[in-house]
């Protein structure tokens, strides 16, 4: 299934760019990046999913080939769930399948519940539908003190982009991301670096920086009510060598996977199919046919009207 094309949505900052493929009267299944990331993450799996269904794999904004937000606004999880409304807005999609990766993921769930009508089918892989702080609630507001001074900082900064090697920069995305590989890597800095006289620049927003900065992390009371809410047949998808936590100094303490999927089970019941696969966080780029076969099959299956 090749790529049927690139695509442009006008949105008041400028555009979000989206990547096509299979035949527009297919169901729509809407493809969710991880954060720093770009809908390449999804070139090497979507060629192995069912042909008869659309695949929209977007860019964030201010990751890949989409325009930055304006000047003065902050990349909060709120705004991309607000991206993904006026994607499928703009699509005129009354119902469709959201696949996310990591953040694209927890995007995904958090649209999902916030508008339960439209997702019929939420894959998540190896992320949950929403980030769980079960047990740090008092580190919220540092965080978004944080996410605030590196905002300020990088608008008050006039230090220009570092301009690289193509092999400079692929090394150091490498070194910096220890789950991809060389190949997936290029695939990503492929959309996710701009050409200028010297070498190459990242394209995406300086003003995005960790995760937990911009995530709106969710306590255990308020977890299962947001599950409530779903009228998706969920699938989640853990990679053995993944992540466990947003915050990575917390990676060894699956305490929070554990509670996620017990209340996943104990909420949606036969709703809520969960799957363990072999691999990294990056199991869906650098061994697609790992997930592909589940994904599909999840795809194709029958669900009721509603929960």
């Amino acid at each position: 299934m090749g790529l049927t094309s690139e695509m442009k949505l006008a949105v008041p900052w400028g555009h979000i760019a989206a990547k096509l493929w299979g035949s527009q009267q297919g169901p729509p299944v809407l493809c969710l990046h991880g954060w720093l990331d770009n809908a390449n993450s999804f070139d090497r799996l979507i060629p192995l999913l069912p042909k008869d269904f659309h695949y929209v794999a977007m860019d964030f904004g201010g990751h890949g080939l989409s325009s930055h937000y304006s000047p003065g606004l902050p990349y909060y999880q709120q705004n991309f769930v607000i991206e993904v409304q006026r994607v499928v807005a703009a699509l005129k999609w009354n119902r469709f399948s959201i696949m996310g990766h990591s953040f694209g993921g927890i995007v995904g769930g958090m649209y999902s519940c916030t508008f339960p009508k439209m997702v019929d089918k939420l894959i998540l892989l190896d992320t949950f539908p929403f980030a769980l702080d079960y047990k740090e609630s008092e580190n919220l507001l540092t965080y978004k003190r944080r996410m605030i001074e590196h905002m300020l900082q990088i608008e008050a900064s006039q230090k220009p982009q570092r301009v690289l090697s193509p092999e400079e920069m692929l090394q150091g995305f490498l070194k910096n991301n220890s789950h991809v590989g060389e190949e997936c890597a290029r695939l990503l800095l492929q959309r996710g670096t701009t050409q200028v006289a010297t070498g190459l620049v990242l394209s995406r927003d300086r003003r995005i920086s960790l995760p937990e900065h911009s995530i709106d992390f969710i306590s255990r009371d308020l977890f299962v009510p947001f599950i409530r809410k779903l009228q998706a047949h969920v699938l989640l998808i853990k990679a053995m060598q993944g992540f466990y936590n947003v915050r990575r100094e917390n990676d060894a303490d699956k305490e929070a996977l554990n509670l996620a999927t017990d209340i996943l089970k104990s909420v949606l019941k036969e709703w809520f199919q969960y799957t363990e696969v072999p691999g990294n966080h990056y199991v869906h780029m650098n061994q697609p046919q790992r997930v592909a076969g589940i994904i599909g099959s999840f795809l194709k299956s029958s669900t009721p009207n509603q929960l």
